[in-house]
């Protein structure tokens, strides 16, 4: 009878215990009235691309009521159709009903949502509710629309090579030559000419180590994005080129893969001269890469909105339809410049491979 007692009385206690370090709470949400938005008061919105940490544009809108007291997300979306087919974020806030954003978060959401620089097109709004970090319970607000005017919004990554394989050596910020980005696939990248005996990595930015990709084995990329531990050297993790040539670099930042191979060049001469011409510019001459002649640069230099093509001494005029990077032919047309800046050009007479980097945008 002791031993029975004392064993319910433990359970009791365990019952006891359990009930009262449970502090969860449990709460029912009805079916949310979506947040209102307050109309805009005005109808065209010109973005200005000097001052573009100015406010553009002020949201308010009325709570989300979700027959509860709690903090309530919202997410600003902006979409180029009214449908929201695919709608970007521009900005998140939580407990709040009012956001001020920026020209250039208004200009690169605009960009995003598939709008064209230098087009008056309506730009859609709503506000997205939602609750919890899991961000659950959506409710969508009534939606907006206005006339934008984006300035250019330059999407793509640039890439570098650095290495003592290369003609920089293992200095980030010596003119290193750029990677030749796919006019099709925006996250493939191509270097066909000279490596020497060694060792190389891809930075993303010249001046900095990091972001900073390179391999861990044999075909799949690695990167250090930043206070992390950086990878190893192509082409094969710290493996050496023994054998200092001609070789084709390829690496996909969608697949995370890379390809080393050597390229025949035997059969190929360089143009004694070659210059930039085109409504873009005055003529400016190109300057052969000491380490490998194949590889013609010119840095820092302006452009306007025009055309432009690659023009050899013997009259040859390599182009192409598409701007900023692509794959030039003889005759195969103007290079269109969309927008004034700087920019670093560079051109592979071994591929007909160019890129030209603006330096601001």
């Amino acid at each position: 009878m002791k031993r029975f007692s004392a064993i319910t009385i433990i359970g009791v206690c365990m019952l006891l215990f359990h009930a009262c370090d449970d502090s969860s709470e449990l709460f029912t949400v009805t079916q949310p009235n979506a947040a209102v938005l307050a109309e805009l008061g005005f109808t065209d919105l010109e973005l200005d691309p000097v001052n573009t940490n100015n406010p553009a544009i002020t949201l308010n809108w009325d709570d989300a009521d979700y027959g509860q007291q709690t903090a309530i997300n919202y997410a600003i979306e902006f979409s180029k159709d009214a449908e929201f087919t695919t709608p970007v974020v521009a900005a998140a806030t939580t407990g709040r009903t009012t956001i001020t954003l920026s020209i250039n978060e208004v200009n690169a959401s605009a960009g995003n949502a598939g709008l064209n620089p230098f087009e008056w097109k309506p730009l859609y709004v709503r506000i997205v509710s939602t609750l919890g970090t899991q961000k659950e319970i959506e409710a969508m607000s009534n939606t907006l629309t206005f006339n934008v005017y984006p300035f250019f919004n330059y999407v793509f990554n640039d890439y570098y090579l650095v290495g003592n394989a290369t003609a920089p050596d293992w200095n980030n910020n010596n003119n290193n030559p750029a990677l030749f980005r796919d006019a099709a696939d925006s996250n493939k990248f191509y270097y066909t000419g000279y490596f020497g005996a060694g060792e190389f990595k891809v930075l993303e930015v010249k001046g900095l180590w990091q972001p900073q990709w390179g391999t861990n084995d044999t075909s799949s990329i690695d990167v250090n994005p930043g206070g992390g531990s950086d990878p190893g050297t192509f082409p094969n993790n710290n493996s050496a080129i023994s054998t200092a040539g001609y070789y084709e670099f390829i690496i996909d930042f969608a697949t995370n893969t890379f390809a080393f191979e050597p390229f025949d060049a035997s059969v190929i001469t360089s143009p004694a001269s070659l210059t930039i011409q085109g409504t873009s510019t005055t003529n400016i001459s190109m300057i052969p890469l000491d380490f490998d002649g194949h590889l013609w640069y010119a840095t820092n230099v302006r452009l306007t909105p025009g055309e432009v093509e690659f023009v050899t001494d013997a009259g040859t005029n390599w182009g192409s339809s598409s701007s900023f990077s692509g794959l030039a032919t003889d005759g195969g047309g103007a290079i269109p410049v969309i927008v004034e800046d700087d920019y670093d050009v560079w051109f592979n007479d071994l591929t007909g491979r160019y890129i030209l980097i603006p330096l601001n945008l």
